[in-house]
């Protein structure tokens, strides 16, 4: 049986092309477990809804690659969208409020538009911070009023972040492959950061902000958010384009392109780490033990990015020796 547990787009992708998983069979998996971890079990809160015409788009399209083959690496991949998107289907566009809690879309967003010409499956909307988080200056991340708050896959007590917190925490918990977020000043980035996935903030006007429920023109940006690297650049790939009825896009085409040509396996070579709020005394105290977990999750990165077993580079800095920080355990900031 497929794994679905932190599978990739490519590999997703091989599945599909050597027959032993179709789109439908991944859409129908991907509902299942948000039955089971996100509407029951830990209850993480993140979906708001799911697409009811999820898996005839996905019946649809594995139609279509059989027949006519394949559109893009986008074909048949389940995308959840965060709910300040336009989508011109039977799915609401709430911004997780009450106040449009049966509010229906005419239009898709520009973005949305390009996800379906790629292939992708709209598998449904993810809750947010309502009205991403410009309700008030206090507003706690995650809740909404329509949806609830949104809890973190790795500990419930644990800020998920926001605005884009269903974004992150249905990546990071496997309920689709990839997501939509939106972000202002942190919204992709910080839920990114808090629930252990990679989410890009594209510059602005290279990605359509029409059909997005707005707060700053100057800032506004949707952007991908996945469990790689590899896949964010893919889905950026597909998010970014002109259109006519936003200006800030019309002048960033020469700056479109294949972002994946971008991708390096040895981008970590030369890395160095560091802790953020930690107790000074603290790291002195457990600073071996620290080091070791720190070459673990750097190893697996490495791996992740095809990098051989055992191979990440700088690893001897990891050997409980003051070099692990620097010239000395003097040069570590105090504040």
């Amino acid at each position: 049986m497929f794994k679905l547990e932190e599978a990739t787009i490519e590999i997703i992708q091989k599945a599909f092309a050597d027959g032993s998983l179709s789109s439908f069979e991944l859409t129908a998996m991907y509902m299942q477990r948000i039955a089971d971890i996100d509407k029951s079990g830990p209850c993480l809160n993140s979906v708001l809804e799911i697409n009811p015409d999820a898996l005839d788009m996905a019946e649809a399209l594995d139609r279509e690659r059989a027949i006519k083959g394949v559109r893009s690496p986008m074909h048949g991949i389940p995308v959840m969208l965060k709910d300040n998107i336009s989508t011109a289907d039977r799915m609401h566009t709430s911004a997780g409020s009450l106040a449009l809690a049966d509010n229906f879309m005419k239009h898709d967003a520009p973005l949305v538009t390009r996800l379906r010409e790629t292939g992708a499956v709209i598998l449904g909307k993810l809750n947010l911070t309502e009205f991403a988080n410009y309700m008030s200056d206090h507003m706690k991340s995650g809740y909404s009023s329509r949806g609830g708050q949104v809890l973190c896959p790795y500990n419930k007590e644990k800020d998920p972040s926001g605005s884009s917190s269903g974004s992150g925490v249905a990546v990071a918990a496997n309920l689709c492959t990839v997501a939509v977020g939106t972000e202002t000043n942190g919204s992709i980035l910080s839920p990114a950061k808090n629930n252990g996935v990679v989410g890009i903030k594209p510059t602005k006007g290279l990605v359509s902000r029409t059909g997005v429920i707005p707060i700053s023109p100057a800032q506004d940006s949707a952007g991908p958010m996945a469990r790689t690297v590899t896949d964010a650049a893919i889905l950026l790939n597909t998010l970014v384009g002109p259109d006519d009825g936003d200006p800030a896009t019309w002048f960033t085409e020469p700056y479109i392109e294949d972002y994946t040509k971008y991708l390096d396996k040895d981008g970590l070579r030369g890395l160095r780490e560091a802790l953020q709020g930690e107790d000074i005394n603290m790291i002195k105290s457990r600073k071996e033990e620290l080091q070791q977990k720190f070459y673990a999750v750097s190893e697996k990165m490495y791996q992740a990015q095809g990098g051989a077993e055992g191979g990440f580079p700088g690893a001897e800095g990891f050997d409980g020796g003051s070099e692990a920080y620097g010239p000395g355990d003097e040069d570590i900031p105090q504040a």
